[in-house]
Protein backbone atom coordinates (compact mmCIF):
# COMPACT_ATOMS: atom_id res chain seq x y z
CA UNK A 1 0.00 0.00 0.00
CA UNK A 2 2.98 2.29 0.33
CA UNK A 3 3.39 2.45 -3.43
CA UNK A 4 -0.24 3.35 -3.91
CA UNK A 5 -0.31 6.22 -1.45
CA UNK A 6 2.91 7.63 -2.89
CA UNK A 7 1.40 7.59 -6.39
CA UNK A 8 -1.82 9.27 -5.27
CA UNK A 9 0.08 11.83 -3.18
CA UNK A 10 2.28 12.65 -6.16
CA UNK A 11 -0.72 13.12 -8.43
CA UNK A 12 -2.38 15.31 -5.78
CA UNK A 13 0.71 17.54 -5.53
CA UNK A 14 0.78 17.79 -9.33
CA UNK A 15 -2.91 18.76 -9.47
CA UNK A 16 -2.53 21.43 -6.80
CA UNK A 17 0.48 22.83 -8.65
CA UNK A 18 -1.42 22.72 -11.94
CA UNK A 19 -4.32 24.60 -10.32
CA UNK A 20 -1.96 27.34 -9.18
CA UNK A 21 -0.27 27.61 -12.56
CA UNK A 22 -3.60 27.49 -14.41
CA UNK A 23 -5.11 30.19 -12.22
CA UNK A 24 -2.08 32.43 -12.62
CA UNK A 25 -1.89 31.82 -16.37
CA UNK A 26 -5.57 32.51 -17.06
CA UNK A 27 -5.40 35.67 -14.96
CA UNK A 28 -2.21 36.88 -16.66
CA UNK A 29 -3.41 36.23 -20.21
CA UNK A 30 -6.95 37.54 -19.77
CA UNK A 31 -8.23 39.93 -22.41
CA UNK A 32 -10.77 42.67 -21.81
CA UNK A 33 -12.64 41.72 -24.98
CA UNK A 34 -14.33 38.87 -23.16
CA UNK A 35 -16.09 41.32 -20.84
CA UNK A 36 -18.06 42.91 -23.65
CA UNK A 37 -19.18 39.55 -25.05
CA UNK A 38 -20.85 38.60 -21.76
CA UNK A 39 -19.02 35.31 -21.32
CA UNK A 40 -18.31 33.68 -17.98
CA UNK A 41 -14.61 34.23 -18.63
CA UNK A 42 -14.81 37.94 -17.89
CA UNK A 43 -11.21 39.05 -18.22
CA UNK A 44 -9.91 37.40 -15.05
CA UNK A 45 -9.09 34.02 -13.63
CA UNK A 46 -11.05 31.13 -15.14
CA UNK A 47 -12.44 29.72 -11.89
CA UNK A 48 -14.15 26.58 -13.17
CA UNK A 49 -10.87 24.99 -14.21
CA UNK A 50 -9.11 26.09 -11.02
CA UNK A 51 -11.86 24.66 -8.82
CA UNK A 52 -11.94 21.42 -10.86
CA UNK A 53 -8.18 20.96 -10.45
CA UNK A 54 -8.35 21.71 -6.72
CA UNK A 55 -11.23 19.26 -6.20
CA UNK A 56 -9.37 16.61 -8.20
CA UNK A 57 -6.32 17.19 -6.01
CA UNK A 58 -8.46 16.83 -2.89
CA UNK A 59 -9.91 13.57 -4.20
CA UNK A 60 -6.42 12.20 -4.84
CA UNK A 61 -5.38 13.39 -1.38
CA UNK A 62 -8.31 11.52 0.12
CA UNK A 63 -7.28 8.31 -1.68
CA UNK A 64 -3.65 8.81 -0.63
CA UNK A 65 -4.74 9.30 2.97
CA UNK A 66 -6.78 6.11 2.89
CA UNK A 67 -3.92 4.07 1.45
CA UNK A 68 -1.49 5.61 3.95
CA UNK A 69 -3.88 4.75 6.80
CA UNK A 70 -4.19 1.14 5.60
CA UNK A 71 -0.43 0.81 4.94
CA UNK A 72 0.33 1.65 8.57
CA UNK A 73 -1.85 -1.22 9.79
CA UNK A 74 -0.80 -4.08 7.53
CA UNK A 75 2.49 -5.88 7.04
CA UNK A 76 4.70 -4.93 4.14
CA UNK A 77 3.79 -6.63 0.90
CA UNK A 78 6.51 -7.92 -1.47
CA UNK A 79 5.99 -4.95 -3.81
CA UNK A 80 6.52 -2.54 -0.91
CA UNK A 81 9.89 -3.97 0.11
CA UNK A 82 13.20 -3.25 -1.62
CA UNK A 83 14.24 -6.93 -1.32
CA UNK A 84 10.85 -8.32 -2.42
CA UNK A 85 10.89 -11.05 -5.05
CA UNK A 86 8.29 -11.58 -7.75
CA UNK A 87 7.73 -15.16 -6.60
CA UNK A 88 6.61 -13.92 -3.17
CA UNK A 89 3.54 -12.35 -4.74
CA UNK A 90 2.47 -15.60 -6.42
CA UNK A 91 -0.64 -17.44 -5.37
CA UNK A 92 -4.33 -16.79 -5.22
CA UNK A 93 -5.20 -13.12 -5.42
CA UNK A 94 -8.95 -13.48 -5.01
CA UNK A 95 -12.08 -14.83 -6.62
CA UNK A 96 -13.25 -13.35 -9.88
CA UNK A 97 -16.43 -14.44 -11.60
CA UNK A 98 -15.64 -16.37 -14.79
CA UNK A 99 -18.69 -15.07 -16.59
CA UNK A 100 -21.59 -12.91 -15.52
CA UNK A 101 -24.24 -10.96 -17.36
CA UNK A 102 -25.02 -8.70 -14.39
CA UNK A 103 -22.43 -6.01 -15.24
CA UNK A 104 -24.09 -5.61 -18.63
CA UNK A 105 -27.45 -5.25 -16.87
CA UNK A 106 -26.04 -2.58 -14.57
CA UNK A 107 -24.58 -0.68 -17.52
CA UNK A 108 -27.83 -0.90 -19.47
CA UNK A 109 -29.83 0.25 -16.44
CA UNK A 110 -27.44 3.15 -15.86
CA UNK A 111 -27.77 4.13 -19.53
CA UNK A 112 -31.57 4.12 -19.22
CA UNK A 113 -31.35 6.26 -16.08
CA UNK A 114 -28.91 8.59 -17.86
CA UNK A 115 -31.25 9.02 -20.83
CA UNK A 116 -34.07 9.75 -18.40
CA UNK A 117 -31.90 12.39 -16.71
CA UNK A 118 -30.77 13.99 -19.99
CA UNK A 119 -34.30 14.36 -21.35
CA UNK A 120 -35.75 14.96 -17.86
CA UNK A 121 -38.23 12.11 -18.09
CA UNK A 122 -38.69 11.43 -14.39
CA UNK A 123 -40.48 8.14 -15.02
CA UNK A 124 -37.60 6.83 -17.15
CA UNK A 125 -35.07 8.04 -14.60
CA UNK A 126 -36.96 6.29 -11.79
CA UNK A 127 -37.28 3.10 -13.84
CA UNK A 128 -33.55 3.14 -14.66
CA UNK A 129 -32.56 3.68 -11.03
CA UNK A 130 -34.82 0.86 -9.87
CA UNK A 131 -33.28 -1.39 -12.53
CA UNK A 132 -29.78 -0.36 -11.33
CA UNK A 133 -30.72 -1.42 -7.79
CA UNK A 134 -32.10 -4.79 -8.93
CA UNK A 135 -29.13 -5.47 -11.24
CA UNK A 136 -26.68 -4.56 -8.46
CA UNK A 137 -28.47 -6.92 -6.09
CA UNK A 138 -28.34 -9.62 -8.77
CA UNK A 139 -24.58 -9.16 -9.11
CA UNK A 140 -24.09 -9.09 -5.35
CA UNK A 141 -26.11 -12.24 -4.65
CA UNK A 142 -25.14 -14.15 -7.81
CA UNK A 143 -23.27 -16.84 -5.90
CA UNK A 144 -25.79 -17.09 -3.06
CA UNK A 145 -28.78 -18.25 -5.11
CA UNK A 146 -29.67 -19.96 -8.35
CA UNK A 147 -27.55 -22.44 -10.27
CA UNK A 148 -24.22 -21.07 -9.02
CA UNK A 149 -25.14 -21.58 -5.38
CA UNK A 150 -22.80 -24.18 -3.84
CA UNK A 151 -24.49 -27.50 -3.10
CA UNK A 152 -25.42 -28.20 0.51
CA UNK A 153 -23.82 -31.31 1.95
Amino acid sequence: MRTEYKIFAGVAVFLFGAAAVYGFYTHATATDGAVSSGSAYAGGTEWVGVVALILSGLLCSMCAGFFWFVARRIDLRPEDREDGEIAEGAGEVGFFSPGSYWPFGIALSAAIAGIGLVFWMWWLLAFGLICVIFASCGLLFEYYSGTRHPAEH
